[in-house]
C-alpha cells in the first residue's frame, strides 16, 4: 500500500513537470514578431554592433515594457525594392504579426522609373496580405536629396504616400526624420545614421508602431 502510495506521488510530479513544461513551450512560442524587412538603414549598414540599428534599440524598448514581441531584423545593404520582391515569398515561410516595410531609398538614389519602384512595393504588400491576411504592415516612408532632380524627387515622396492610403496602411512619412542631411546623425557617408541617428529613428518607428502592439 505505501509503495503503490509512492508511486503515485512520483508519477504525479512528473506529469506536473511535464504540464509545466508544456505551458513554458506554449508561452515561449506565442511570443508575437516583428519583421523589419528593408536595406542597409535596417540593417545596421557601418555600425559595429547591428543590434544597435534601430530594429534592436526597439526590441531593448520593448523588452523594457516587458511587452511580449521579438524583432526580426531582415534588413539587405543595397536592397532594391526589386529584391525584396525577389526574397518576398521566402521571407514569409515563418508568423509574422506586424512586418515593416522599408525599402525604396536604393531605387531613388539609382534613378530606377518610379512606376517600377510603386510597383514592387505593391506586390510586396500583395504577397504579405495574401500569404498572411492578419498581419499589420507598416509603410516606412522616403525621400531623396534635392540633387536627384526637383521633380523626381517630389513624385519619389508622392509613392511611398499613394501606396500608403491606397492599401489603409500605418504610414511613418519619412524614416529619415531629424536624421536625414544632419552631419553629425551621419556616418562619414553622409547617408547612413550613427548609433545615436538610429535612436532616432528608432522614436520616429515607435511613434507608428505602439499603437499596434
Amino acid at each position: 500500500m505505501v509503495g503503490c502510495g509512492d508511486n503515485k506521488t512520483e508519477k504525479t510530479t512528473e506529469t506536473l513537470s511535464e504540464i509545466q513544461t508544456e505551458e513554458i513551450v506554449a508561452t515561449d512560442t506565442s511570443t508575437k514578431t516583428i519583421l523589419c524587412f528593408g536595406d542597409s538603414i535596417t540593417a545596421g549598414y557601418g555600425l559595429d554592433d547591428t543590434n544597435n540599428a534601430f530594429p534592436g534599440v526597439l526590441q531593448q524598448k520593448i523588452d523594457s515594457l516587458n511587452l511580449n514581441y521579438t524583432i526580426v531584423n531582415s534588413g539587405v545593404s543595397g536592397e532594391t525594392t526589386a529584391g525584396g520582391k525577389g526574397r518576398i515569398d521566402w521571407i514569409l515561410n515563418q508568423d509574422i504579426d506586424i512586418f515593416l516595410l522599408e525599402l525604396g531609398a536604393n531605387d531613388g538614389l539609382r534613378g530606377v522609373n518610379l512606376v517600377e519602384t510603386a510597383t514592387n512595393l505593391q506586390s510586396i504588400i500583395d504577397a504579405v496580405k495574401s500569404k498572411s491576411p492578419k498581419t499589420k504592415i507598416i509603410l516606412a516612408g522616403m525621400q531623396l536629396p534635392p540633387n536627384m532632380g526637383q521633380e523626381y524627387t517630389r513624385d519619389f515622396k508622392q509613392i511611398f504616400m499613394n501606396i500608403a492610403e491606397k492599401n489603409d496602411l500605418a504610414f511613418i512619412p519619412f524614416i529619415l526624420k531629424d536624421v536625414g542631411g544632419i552631419k553629425e546623425l551621419n556616418q562619414n557617408d553622409g547617408i547612413h545614421p550613427t548609433v545615436e541617428g538610429h535612436k532616432i529613428l528608432a522614436n520616429t518607428v515607435w511613434d507608428v508602431l505602439e499603437p499596434l502592439l
